[in-house]
């Protein structure tokens, strides 16, 4: 903390005060507070008021802005592919022993240049 003084108002007397920016006391969420909707909640909310699951007047929506609004099925074909299509990605990943083999090669390569010595047998 500084030991200067604050600038006063010239008019007031009183000390100035920015109103732009910065941090304010209390200002702010609460620490450890949550969220008032939660994404499962909001779900139940709508499969209660819809009648049935989500899922099914989602894909009753995309379908139907597939035939009327090209704009709009794009926005649904943004949304299933980024988010419902990435958690079905699958990555496989084999190696054969030549691959593996190589590997080794190049790691004990690598090692001996950095020790400067030959590389163990």
């Amino acid at each position: 903390m500084s030991n200067t003084k604050p600038e006063l108002n010239e008019k007031t007397g009183r000390p100035k005060v920015s109103t732009r920016g910065g941090a304010r006391a209390g200002a702010g969420r609460p620490k450890g507070s949550t969220d008032k909707i939660t994404i499962a909640g909001l779900l139940a909310a709508v499969d209660t008021t819809a009648g049935r699951p989500y899922v099914e007047v989602l894909a009753e929506d995309f379908v139907r802005a597939r035939g009327t609004d090209p704009h709009l099925a794009q926005k649904y074909h943004n949304l299933i592919l980024n988010k419902v299509a990435a958690t079905l990605a699958v990555v496989e990943v084999a190696e054969t022993d030549d691959a593996v083999a190589r590997k080794a090669e190049a790691f004990q390569a690598a090692l001996a240049t950095l020790t400067g010595g030959a590389t163990p047998s």
